[in-house]
């Protein structure tokens, strides 16, 4: 089968029948563009004539690129070709999948960034006061900081997915849902955007169910929720990075500290592996030595 459109059968299959978000089928469309560019040059066109040679000698140039790609991109570019080549199997175009012995690369584990409680505080009730957009960035906030939502999950919920009273029906990567709790904080100011704001911002677009929308009443995209975000660690004086990801960090860090078990926020944060929770358990090792100085008699 012609590689480019094997290429375009696979996107169709994550895009249409895994449900995979456009945020991740894109990252696979400019690998396998790579990809297709790298095998055109050396004269391949077809699936059946790559084979574990031509990926390892792909894999070893795209290493060999000044500035060198960091680990993580290379994992996902390695993880976006075994993909497309896995696929191809299952569907019966080719008998053998080449990419079968390829290893990712040892990425670096890094321990996740968490703002202390005092830092959250501040930056929750940055955003200035009675002003329309500032309710509905209150909202955001409180929302993603009591519910561990992605920012993409945030701007993606709908009005109806609050219609459960103190919990929140959250759409998570593949389109899985998962249930979390919301807290009277984050509920008072969602409430508040609801009534006093969002009615106002509906009136100037189109008809649209999402909960969040902006100035003009198109939904919110994920790069508005990002300055919201950093516009707030501006106001609240936050010298930490702060990303769009930080509030979830957030979330998981202070709930392990605050005793949950690491199974109840795997299902919180709608982790397919424990594992992957598990790296927010390394956040607390202060914790914990403070915890040993304080009550181990031979600590000091």
């Amino acid at each position: 089968m012609r590689l480019d459109r094997a290429i375009d059968a696979y996107l169709r299959h994550i895009t249409i029948e895994r449900g995979l978000s456009e945020h991740t089928v894109g990252a696979y469309r400019r690998d396998l563009a790579v990809y297709l560019s790298w095998l055109t040059d050396a004269g391949i066109d077809d699936t059946t004539a790559v084979t574990g040679a031509v990926i390892g000698r792909f894999i070893a140039d795209r290493s060999a690129v000044v500035p060198a790609p960091a680990a993580t991109s290379l994992a996902r570019l390695q993880s976006s070709v075994r993909g497309l080549h896995r696929f191809l199997v299952r569907e019966g175009i080719e008998v053998e999948d080449p990419s079968g012995r390829l290893r990712p690369p040892k990425t670096p584990q890094r321990l996740p960034k968490a703002l202390t409680i005092d830092q959250v505080e501040r930056l929750l009730v940055a955003p200035s006061g009675e002003e329309p957009l500032g309710i509905r960035d209150r909202a955001l906030l409180e929302l993603l900081y009591a519910t561990g939502a992605r920012v993409s999950e945030a701007v993606g919920l709908d009005v109806d997915d609050l219609a459960h009273g103190d919990v929140l029906r959250l759409r998570g990567k593949g389109s899985k849902e998962r249930i979390v709790p919301v807290g009277s904080f984050a509920r008072d100011a969602v409430d508040a955007y609801l009534t006093r704001v969002r009615p106002g911002l509906a009136a100037k677009g189109k008809a649209s169910a999402r909960l969040f929308l902006g100035a003009r009443g198109a939904p919110l995209s994920r790069q508005s929720a990002w300055l919201v975000i950093r516009s707030a660690a501006e106001r609240a004086q936050i010298t930490a990075e702060v990303s769009p990801h930080t509030l979830r960090h957030s979330f998981a860090t202070h709930l392990l500290q605050g005793g949950a078990d690491v199974r109840v926020v795997q299902e919180l944060l709608g982790h397919a592996s424990v594992a992957t929770t598990q790296i927010y358990t390394h956040v607390s090792v202060d914790t914990l030595r403070d915890i040993y100085a304080t009550s181990h008699p031979r600590a000091r």
